[in-house]
């Protein structure tokens, strides 16, 4: 694996998927503190997580701006 992640096509495909996916599970699970849901069933954990991406849209308009 180490292999493959450190050849040319490797590190091109980690860049994107750092830049664009993986910090926002970061800030939800470390910043936010989501490490386990507290409702249960599939409805209320889709309402649940829905509520904590929109905050971090909401936080990502107020810091940034429309269009930053």
């Amino acid at each position: 694996m180490k292999h493959r992640v450190d050849s040319p096509e490797g590190r091109a495909i980690y860049s994107r998927r750092m830049s664009v996916v993986e910090p926002v599970f970061g800030n939800i699970g470390n910043n936010k503190r989501l490490n386990r849901f507290s409702l249960r069933g599939r409805r209320k954990v889709q309402s649940q997580w829905q509520l904590y991406c929109l905050v971090h849209n909401i936080e990502k308009l107020a810091n940034y701006g429309q269009y930053g």
